[in-house]
């Protein structure tokens, strides 16, 4: 019979290491596998008990810069080492991990941490999303306060002005003054809008979202476009926003349909809305259980090299005449709900997916 995590078999820190996205290997110091979490279970594909009880480094191509870690870890030559490696997993493709190695209070007995590179890279790309947004956050509060005082005495300084000159010429000139501090106005109130609004929270079907952004995008775009439906319906409800994620959802897809505007004219534009649900997943320096990941996929163009990491920033936009504000407020408004959005464009392709934790 298999022992479990929490049974008396197993040592004290079993229970916690499971529930880590690393993967994670307790290791004796002549190579043995004393215990596997099951997040390297998941990743090797194998049970924990053929894992355990293993050489280690047999899980490497290369097994030198382990042995030698597990030498230093012995004689205490160093407090943490740390190095890149492939590990071999039966009846897989082999992964590149970054191998953390370092000595427990335990005598005899090291901790090795493997984190995938492709899993690093995008934590890494996440913290810096997130930072990105509330760094924007603070400045479009910062900006737009120092804007609106002085805007508001130049339009009135214009009224003045427009009632005492009595030159037609004069007059058109203070009312292109008025003119351009009402729509400065007007964006200003667009930048602080997703700040200001209070989040309404209520029961949410991702599929009812979906489905009405389905029905206003088809009708501004009635000839050429197919929207498909692919979705999981066993996803549940959750609690959000209702209204901001259907404003989150229609900026994406506006955003796809507006790139769409070749094939449109060709008749055969698509953009696909996925759902699906996540398990075990590690976003925002955070594990969840479960996760909704809804995708807006469509065959256009790409997004231009140019604006890839720059994607999210306001008044960043890859369309002539846009305001580049959609997906500054989709991102918002999803971090919001705890969640991310992240992006994958190819020509051909472009795949905006939303992360949400589901309860």
């Amino acid at each position: 019979m298999k022992a479990v995590p929490n049974s008396p078999t197993y040592p004290s820190y079993a229970q916690a290491f499971d529930l880590l996205a690393t993967l994670v290997a307790v290791v004796r110091t002549d190579g043995v596998v004393v215990f596997a979490n099951a997040a390297l279970e998941d990743v090797m594909g194998v049970s924990r008990r053929t894992i355990e009880g293993s050489a280690l480094s047999s899980f490497f191509s290369e097994t030198q810069s382990f042995d030698n870690a597990l030498l230093g870890a012995q004689t205490n030559a160093f407090a943490t080492m740390r190095y890149d490696a492939l590990l071999r997993r039966p009846l897989q493709d082999a992964m590149p991990v970054h191998v953390i190695v370092a000595p427990t209070e335990v005598a005899g007995e090291v901790l090795v941490e493997l984190l995938p590179l492709e899993q690093q890279t995008r934590q890494d790309r996440e913290e810096r999303l997130i930072d990105q947004a509330q760094a924007n956050k603070e400045l479009i509060r910062n900006l737009a306060h120092e804007i609106k005082n002085p805007l508001g005495g130049i339009r009135g300084a214009a009224q003045l002005l427009q009632m005492e000159v009595e030159s037609k010429d004069l007059i058109e000139y203070t009312q292109v003054i008025i003119h351009e501090a009402d729509r400065l106005q007007l964006l200003v109130d667009r930048l602080l809008a997703p700040h200001r609004r209070p989040h309404v929270v209520g029961d949410v079907n991702i599929h009812e979202v979906c489905e009405r952004v389905r029905s206003l995008i088809l009708a501004e775009f009635p000839k050429g476009l197919r929207v498909v439906r692919d979705y999981d319906i066993s996803i549940p409800e959750f609690r959000g926003d209702r209204e901001q994620l259907i404003q989150t959802v229609l900026n994406i897809v506006h955003n796809a349909a507006q790139a769409l505007v070749d094939r449109l004219a060709a008749g055969d534009a698509e953009i696909v809305l996925r759902s699906r649900i996540s398990r075990q997943v590690t976003f925002g320096k955070q594990r969840y259980r479960l996760a909704l990941e809804l995708h807006v996929i469509d065959n256009g163009p790409g997004i231009p090299e140019e604006i890839k990491d720059r994607l999210f920033f306001p008044l960043v936009s890859g369309r002539d005449g846009g305001s580049g504000l959609g997906l500054n407020l989709a991102q918002t408004f999803v971090q919001q709900h705890h969640g991310l959005i992240e992006c994958d464009s190819v020509p051909g392709r472009t795949d905006f997916k939303i992360l949400i934790p589901l309860p």
